[in-house]
């Protein structure tokens, strides 16, 4: 028996925010003072770290829970099944839905069960739940459903990575500029003739670590409202990442006893193109070989840091031929590797 991804389905929100856009914001230090720099060096060397040139919103009605419940009507399409057999809902996300203008995010009830509800599915077998964990929820949310699958507990999920964290950004932090809105859906199921997970491997680091990305005030000190945003210690992530992330990589492939010139894409959370060209370049050190130029499909310069909608978003795209260069086929080998708030890290070795 094999388990894999028959369907993939992803939103992308409509709004198109460009790097030009962020010219008028005034961007503090943490410690509130003024940043020396232009808003046009900020912006430049900005794009240059990053690689991001814009990003998407959702429209002020959207919320999480509508837009993961938008892609995940596509993966159900696309996999051509009965979404009344479908035995798992598993949502991830970080922060709930959070209303355009709100400062409260609401997972009363689950996004899980909101999606269920805006699928119209009837079947109470049919169990929702939502997982937790930074950005690599999404990976973790497929090797839960594989567990399940494998166990025999469940014949098929619908596994969904969405988060409108444009709703959790500080105005005055230049950190704002990397996050974005998105949602992507996968069916995981039992088949014999379709893709199979053939490893994985789960690590989870907070002895130092744990609050590298937490919930703070603005950097704008004469702002006393008790709103809290999204923010990160940048730099710690980054050497926490491309130490930690390869040899995770590593591990997983050793496992599933695949040789690394078998691989044929690595789909890596869209976080920083630097950081992720580092821990791929890093990873393939590991074998003492240099990192193949097609290797890792990237959409963060259109798309943004959409968190645990950017790896199911990018294989979407790239397996239905929306990205130039970039393409899978029946029996590649592929790897999903992610990283983000815990600090958590994961990775999956996947036949396709």
């Amino acid at each position: 028996m094999h388990i894999g991804i028959t369907g993939t389905g992803s939103y992308i929100p409509s709004i198109t925010t460009s790097n030009s856009d962020f010219i008028n914001n005034t961007f503090l230090n943490t410690d509130g003072s003024a940043i020396p720099n232009s808003n046009e060096v900020i912006i430049e060397k900005f794009k240059k770290i990053t690689g991001i040139e814009e990003r998407r919103y959702a429209k002020k009605d959207q919320n999480t829970s509508d837009i993961a419940y938008l892609a995940a009507e596509k993966a159900i399409k696309d996999a051509n099944i009965d979404k009344e057999t479908i035995d798992y809902i598993i949502v991830a996300h970080n922060f709930g839905d959070v209303s355009h203008g709100q400062i409260q995010g609401d997972v009363l009830p689950s996004l899980a069960s909101k999606v269920k509800h805006l699928l119209k599915i009837k079947n109470p077998k049919c169990v929702g739940y939502d997982i937790l964990f930074g950005c690599p929820g999404w990976v973790q949310g497929t090797i839960q459903a594989y567990a399940f699958i494998k166990a025999g507990l469940a014949k098929r999920c619908l596994v969904i990575g969405a988060e409108t964290l444009s709703r959790v950004v500080d105005p005055y932090d230049r950190d704002s500029m990397i996050y974005s809105d998105g949602a992507g859906a996968t069916i995981i199921e039992a088949t014999n003739d379709s893709g199979n997970i053939l490893a994985h491997n789960t690590a989870t680091y907070t002895v130092d670590e744990a609050n590298y990305l937490f919930f703070g005030k603005t950097y704008n000190k004469e702002d006393k409202n008790d709103r809290m945003y999204i923010k990160m210690h940048g730099r710690k992530i980054y050497e926490f990442a491309v130490t930690h992330v390869p040899q995770a990589m590593k591990d997983c492939l050793d496992e599933s006893g695949i040789a690394i010139d078998d691989v044929k894409k690595i789909f890596i959370h869209q976080a920083n193109e630097k950081m992720d060209e580092a821990i791929v370049s890093r990873f393939y050190k590991l074998y003492n070989k240099n990192m193949p130029t097609d290797i890792m499909p990237m959409n963060i310069y259109k798309l943004g840091n959409s968190s645990v909608a950017t790896i199911p978003t990018l294989f979407d795209v790239v397996r239905k031929g929306k990205l130039e260069n970039h393409a899978v086929k029946k029996g590649d080998v592929v790897i999903f590797a992610s990283v983000g708030a815990g600090m958590n890290i994961n990775a999956i070795v996947y036949k396709y």
